[in-house]
């Protein structure tokens, strides 16, 4: 089966391909003054960021929201290859989000938006199709942070490494309690090395209003 690599190196769009040609220039000037990645070898950004990102391609779509979305992933990459989508991008630091910006500018990107704020001051609740998060956080807390923004029927996505079962566990009751009714894993390798775990969960139920709970109480006392 094809890696996540192998599929971005395939690219053979030539839009696309200059799109993420730019988003690496912008990302490496911008990262000398902004911090914004560690990782900055042209092969090591394009596996473990743009081909990594490119994970949930093939189910995200319609109208999505990014919650920590920091340097534009997954948001940015999949919004270059499927330029229908409706991305939202949320940041609180206000430097990464005039990163955002100014790549939406130079890549010509409709239907795209960065905002500085926190989850638990966003008042556009339960409307997306799709919340997306690739962060190093455990899944119990990036479920408060991502299933109150999803409309009923529509999903969570989180990123996260190849052994999550004792995380899965550990989140079993937050999702429950936030409106998640179904919840599976989708494995994809990333290359011949790593493998890629996709959380998708499900929301059935509306969440109850005060969640996302603020003061850092989802990373600080997550749900259980």
């Amino acid at each position: 089966m094809e890696t996540l690599y192998e599929k971005y190196k395939n690219i053979k769009d030539e839009q696309i391909k200059q799109r993420f040609e730019k988003y690496y220039e912008l990302l490496i000037q911008w990262n000398e003054k902004f911090n914004l990645t560690a990782i900055t070898e042209k092969t090591a950004v394009e596996i473990k960021h743009f081909a990594d990102s490119l994970a949930a391609s093939e189910i995200i779509k319609g109208k999505v929201i990014d919650i920590g979305a920091g340097a534009g992933f997954p948001s940015i990459p999949l919004k270059i290859v499927n330029p229908s989508l409706y991305i939202t991008m949320i940041d609180s630091s206000n430097k990464r989000v005039t990163f955002l910006k100014e790549v939406i500018e130079q890549l010509g990107l409709e239907k795209a938006e960065a905002i500085h704020s926190r989850a638990e001051d966003l008042k556009e609740r339960e409307c997306f199709d799709f919340a997306v998060a690739r962060a190093v956080a455990p899944l119990s807390t990036l479920a408060e942070y991502l299933i109150p923004f999803v409309k009923k029927g529509g999903k969570m996505i989180a990123y996260k490494s190849d052994n999550i079962e004792e995380e899965m566990k550990e989140a079993k009751t937050a999702i429950k309690i936030l409106g998640g009714t179904k919840t599976e894993v989708i494995k994809i390798s990333l290359d011949s090395e790593t493998v890629r775990s996709l959380v998708i969960v499900t929301k059935g139920r509306p969440t109850p209003k005060k969640y996302p709970r603020g003061a850092n109480k989802p990373r600080l006392n997550p749900l259980k």
